[in-house]
């Protein structure tokens, strides 16, 4: 059954008032990768052996850009500020094929003079040159995965790379690009105090413009839910955040999300829209979305295994899922978001993002601020340092009442 995508069926009176429409994303979801890693929960699959990948990649271009001309009347003539192309691991496709991406994401839509356009890569899929020919295709940001430095750590993570290749992306990544972002993980199954040292004293090295950190968590439905590695104590994984902060700090990187660390200049603009509340057009298997109307939130869902949503896109009919976002949920997705943010946000861009008054808050910002989880200077709200230690708690207090 068809989901109605009618822009008219969007525009039409409802419970809400938004005074103006917040800034547009973009996000291009590439869903192959070469080995599905243990922790993953993302809507990644293992490339099929006998699988003509130039022929599938060149096929699901085709799909995406046939979702996006489908889309357009929902965001017609709304400036994109970013645009994020995410996996699987798009550094699989061939560089000709992103630059038919981004050309054709070009012809259809306005993209801001200094739009940020991100793609992610892993260590594993990269030739010398390669990641200059993505950058020719115009890719601005390039997302690194390294995740550890650490052979026994990589191993334990399902990673198909090793130290030694991570290294060298991170030299082609440097010399290709102005700005670009490393991932790691710590807390890893056996690791130590020292060994996340070493790792994020190599990553410091390499003098990366954005660094992001990320806690290994074990997710439902992953091989590490079903076979749960031992991982370190929880005294020892808040030794190593307190590492963490204080090595990069030392380095310049500032902290400005919960896991990310920039220099100055170089935050993620298309994150940072995400937390912001902001609006993002999800395209590709299984992508998520958020468009806002002038009385409205929805939320998309593509279809999820690549050839369903190969068919379907080009079809015109990509969309599996779409709701409308409760008045009651608003609170809390705007939380969910905004509080990972170090400067917070003002009781303004509560209002402009979810048209709903300062008053259907209050009561939850005063709990906070007894619980010592956030401080306020007039209209401007931001967590406090314990409320990042305790950003779980923190955001459930703005839970629907009932």
């Amino acid at each position: 059954m068809a989901v109605n995508n009618d822009v008219r069926h969007y525009l039409r009176p409802g419970t809400l008032q938004l005074p103006a429409l917040p800034p547009l994303s973009l996000y291009l979801h590439l869903p192959w990768c070469l080995k599905k890693c243990p922790y993953c929960d993302f809507n990644s699959h293992e490339r099929r052996t006998g699988v003509d990948a130039r022929a599938q990649q060149g096929r699901y271009v085709d799909a995406l850009l046939a979702d996006l001309e489908a889309s357009l009347p929902l965001v017609w003539g709304r400036p994109v500020y970013s645009v994020f192309i995410g996996g699987g691991t798009p550094s699989l496709f061939e560089p000709d094929d992103i630059d038919r991406l981004i050309a054709g994401v070009r012809a259809r839509l306005p993209l801001e003079p200094m739009c940020e356009i991100t793609l992610e890569a892993n260590p594993g899929t990269f030739e010398r040159e390669r990641f200059a020919a993505f950058r020719a295709a115009g890719v601005t940001r390039l997302s690194v995965g390294v995740q550890s430095f650490h052979d026994r750590h990589l191993k334990a993570l399902g990673r198909v790379h090793d130290g030694a290749q991570a290294r060298a992306a991170l030299q082609e990544a440097a010399r290709a690009f102005d700005t670009f972002n490393l991932d790691l993980m710590y807390a890893l199954p056996g690791q130590t105090l020292a060994e996340l040292e070493q790792d994020l004293r190599t990553a410091l090295d390499f003098a990366p413009p954005h660094l992001s950190i990320y806690h290994l968590t074990i997710e439902p439905n992953t091989v590490f839910a079903k076979f749960p590695p031992r991982l370190p104590d929880e005294d020892t994984a808040w030794d190593m955040l307190d590492r963490i902060t204080a090595l990069t700090a030392d380095a310049g990187l500032a902290r400005y999300e919960v896991s990310a660390y920039a220099r100055p200049g170089h935050r993620c603009v298309h994150n940072l829209n995400y937390w912001e509340f902001g609006d993002y057009l999800g395209l590709g298997a299984g992508a998520h979305g958020k468009l806002s109307f002038p009385h409205r939130i929805v939320r998309q869902v593509r279809h999820r295994q690549p050839e369903r949503y190969m068919e379907q896109a080009l079809a015109g009919d990509a969309v599996a899922q779409a709701h409308e976002v409760a008045r009651a949920e608003l609170p809390l997705e705007f939380m969910l978001n905004a509080l990972r943010l170090k400067d917070g946000f003002s009781l303004t861009d509560y209002t402009e993002r979810t048209g709903m008054p300062p008053s259907s808050i209050a009561s939850a910002l005063q709990q906070a601020e007894q619980s010592g989880w956030l401080q306020r200077e007039g209209a401007w709200i931001r967590p406090t340092a314990r409320g990042f230690d305790f950003l779980s708690d923190l955001q459930q207090l703005f839970l629907p009442e009932g």
